[in-house]
């Protein structure tokens, strides 16, 4: 085992390919929590802490909605990988052109359904009359970019998995920047205050979709192969992804179920808990993208590699992008308990929601190496289209810390912050679990059942 991972480690092409995927989706990916440090950072600096809870409450909400269709990334990588790895070119236009028509059908019903979800959610948090009127406001301008957004999952998800890490890098560039040079000037330049935010926030994921729509076809010249269209119009054609992003969906659904609860439990203990954790699950979010970037081009690499039938491949992947994932958690576990304050102090200059979250910032320290696992095993499962055990995993963790956190809640915010550690590290274990068992057992590269989702849609 130990010559294994040596000779793993030591092979400089799998180094050279692993960073050739995630230097740019890591790149790309901090773009994303950048823009919530942003969004924080200009809106905590108005004098109330309403507006900046407001907004707290309003993105978690959206932020709900959309990521629990993120399905249309993962499923959509895990499928263009492997059609790229067995040279399949009518499969990867079929994947591209049936995930950018799930998100279009997904962004009419959420935002159908978001306006009466969101009035018993805020009921559930029980928010002060100027929190509630912001938020809602917030939300309600939010839904405009929905459709884009989700439109964006499906095309980084594709183009990612024919690995190509530039197409992302530029939409979420594009996407993000644009983002913070809007919400600079409708917030501080035209004083359009919460709702400047939301509308900077839609400018730019339409603006993102477009890109990548663009990209999406540029990038198809390279892939001989035409769109069977008799195929397309077929059950059988949309089953295999379908029950992929049906997984994926639930997984999600119960990943956003916990940050809502964080959300709505630190509602309950005052505005200035659920700004300063709102505060703190920034760096989370800063240190999830970042360290998604290696999961990411694990994805790609290890479909990719399951698709050409290649167990060595996917060895060396696991081994290379495993050891650089742990250097990269180390050093955010660093950068947490050495810049923590002056990390607060950026995203606001309210005294009470500083002083609230630094009491709470060992927590924040101690997570990038808790969760690191977590985000690692997805991408092997993403890859593999083996949603249905990162599903049963999620669900596992879930179930197994609920008691817990409910037990804990007579410590307040402490026990909020304990009871999510212990998910996190839950979920890596169960999953850890699972890629065991599939690995004893030899699943890997076995064909699947007639249940079970094919290596292609």
């Amino acid at each position: 085992m130990i010559n294994t991972i040596r000779d793993a480690w030591q092979h400089a092409p799998t180094h050279k390919r692993v960073w050739a995927l995630a230097a740019p989706m890591i790149l790309s990916n901090i773009s994303v929590p950048l823009v919530a440090l942003v969004d924080s950072a200009v809106i905590g600096h108005l004098p109330h802490a309403h507006q900046l809870a407001a907004v707290a409450v309003g993105s978690s909400l959206y932020t709900l909605l959309a990521w629990t269709v993120g399905f249309l990334r993962m499923g959509t990588t895990g499928f263009s990988a492997q059609a790229v790895g067995r040279g399949d070119g009518g499969a990867l236009r079929q994947v591209l052109l049936q995930g950018l028509l799930l998100g279009v059908l997904l962004a009419v019903l959420l935002i159908s359904l978001a306006i009466p979800l969101s009035d018993v959610a805020l009921s559930l948090m029980n928010p002060s009359a100027q929190l509630d009127g912001l938020a809602r406001s917030y939300l309600h301008i939010r839904l405009l970019g929905l459709p884009a957004a989700l439109t964006t999952y499906a095309l980084v998800g594709w183009l990612l998995g024919t690995q190509n890490a530039r197409g992302p890098l530029a939409i979420l560039l594009t996407t993000n920047l644009l983002n913070v040079t809007l919400d600079l000037w409708f917030v501080l330049g035209l004083q359009w205050g919460v709702a400047g935010a939301a509308w900077a926030s839609v400018i730019a994921e339409w603006s993102g979709a477009l890109l990548g729509l663009y990209l999406a076809r540029r990038a198809l010249r390279a892939y001989a192969g035409t769109l069977d269209w008799a195929a397309l119009r077929s059950w059988l054609s949309w089953r295999p992804l379908l029950a992929v992003n049906r997984d994926i969906f639930i997984r999600t659904l119960a990943l956003q179920a916990v940050f809502f609860l964080i959300t709505m439990q630190g509602a309950r203990l005052g505005d200035a808990t659920v700004a300063a954790n709102a505060l703190l699950l920034n760096g989370l979010l800063l240190t999830a993208h970042a360290l998604d970037g290696l999961a990411h081009a694990l994805e790609a690499l290890c479909g990719h590699a399951l698709g050409a039938g290649d167990r060595r491949a996917l060895r060396r992947t696991l081994i290379v992008a495993g050891g650089w994932s742990l250097l990269a958690s180390l050093a955010f576990v660093l950068f947490f308990m050495l810049g923590g304050h002056w990390f607060i102090e950026l995203q606001t200059s309210i005294k009470v929601v500083r002083e609230t979250a630094f009491t709470y910032l060992p927590y924040l320290a101690l997570l990038p190496l808790i969760a690191v696992w977590s985000y690692l095993l997805d991408g092997l499962f993403i890859g593999a289209t083996r949603a249905r055990e990162m599903r049963d995993a999620m669900l596992l963790a879930l179930l197994l810390a609920l008691p817990l956190a409910w037990a804990l809640q007579p410590l307040g915010n402490q026990g909020l912050w304990l009871a999510f550690l212990a998910f996190m590290g839950l979920r890596s274990l169960c999953l850890g679990g699972y890629a065991y068992r599939l690995t004893r057992t030899n699943q890997w590269f076995a064909p699947r059942s007639s249940g079970e989702p094919h290596a292609h849609p």
